[in-house]
């Protein structure tokens, strides 16, 4: 009989996260060690006296994973422990070698299991987000994840189906099960979607538009945060948006907020503007960098924040490289 050991972290302690990550761990244990349900002996969890809302075992069962005993325990309250953490022990007659997850939070527990690197790097338009991602993801050697490209799929999807982006019903029902997964190959991001490398279809100017209309419905950003959220389970990335360290990737153990005056950023906007060939007055790009900030700030969906643990950077007086070599000393320090 062999242990598979394992644990993860909540963000809060509700049903609804008890049971996401209870499945999302015996799920990744299930699949990391090739496992049948008929091999598993006896499942036994335990959790942190911080958490009340739901048992983890009642969480397992609901989760499908019934066959075997099921058994809670809670943790007495020590000083200094991981906080809001469920751990598990499954117990199985499997003859593989078995494979222990630790995932979210509960990472810090074994690093000599998770190799993964995850980096968020949230801000304001224009505080050069894109730039930083695609130079920390180069000199690391890891995917500097194109949310937008995921979108870019859903819209492909849709076309190939010939359902309509803005029937808001139908495009739920295609992209409750998309088959849709990005790999980092020779340093480059691929987009596969039904088992085809479509990097290169989602690029279609028609489907850019129709990207533009999928992605403002929460059916599919809720999705595409669910897939985000797999990919980085597995795949060392870095992720720039707004809400990244705060909602997409809460757990990520480096969390970054880049951000620099509004006029600063709209100086560097309008002259990106004029390399372009569009000589943009700069008091207009200033207003529109301005509005931009309060609209981001204020959604209710996903809007602006800095995440509490993350480290402020303001690159007003900062040169590209000078906030590359920051960011890259502070993950280095933490490691």
């Amino acid at each position: 009989m062999k242990a598979i050991r394992g644990a993860t972290t909540v963000g809060a302690d509700s049903a609804a996260e008890i049971k996401e990550s209870v499945k999302e761990l015996l799920t990744e244990i299930k699949t990391q060690n090739a496992l049948n349900l008929e091999e598993v002996v006896c499942v036994l969890f335990s959790n942190t006296s911080d958490l009340h809302s739901f048992y983890p075992a009642k969480a397992a069962r609901e989760a499908g994973f019934f066959t075997a005993p099921l058994f809670s325990a809670l943790e007495p309250e020590i000083d200094g422990a991981l906080s809001k953490c469920i751990r598990v022990m499954v117990l199985t007659e499997s003859e593989k070698p078995a494979k222990h997850v630790y995932l979210r939070g509960a990472a810090v527990l074994r690093r000599d299991l998770t190799n993964i690197i995850n980096i968020a790097l949230d801000g304001p338009a224009g505080s050069g987000k894109s730039t930083i991602s695609k130079l920390i993801a180069e000199k690391l050697n890891i995917l500097c994840l194109d949310t937008g490209a995921m979108y870019r799929a859903c819209a492909l999807k849709c076309v190939n189906l010939g359902v309509s982006v803005t029937d808001e019903e139908a495009v739920k029902i295609v992209i409750s099960d998309i088959n849709l997964t990005v790999k980092h190959e020779n340093g480059v991001q691929h987009t596969y979607l039904d088992g085809k490398d479509v990097s290169e279809d989602i690029r279609r100017p028609e489907i850019s538009m129709l990207a533009s209309t999928v992605s403002a419905w929460e059916c599919v950003r809720t999705k595409m945060v669910q897939l985000q959220r797999e990919i980085a389970m597995r795949t060392s990335c870095i992720l720039d948006g707004r809400d990244i360290g705060t909602n997409v990737l809460p757990d990520a153990p480096y969390k970054f907020f880049l951000t620099a005056s509004p006029e600063v950023r709209a100086k560097r906007r309008a002259a990106e503007n004029l390399q372009k060939g569009f000589n943009t007055p700069y008091e207009y790009v200033l207003a529109e960098v301005i509005k931009r900030d309060k609209q981001d700030a204020s959604r209710s969906i996903a809007p602006l924040k800095q995440a509490k643990d993350a480290i402020l950077i303001d690159s007003s007086e900062m040169t590209v490289n000078q906030v590359v070599d920051l960011i890259l000393n502070k993950i280095q320090e933490k490691i």
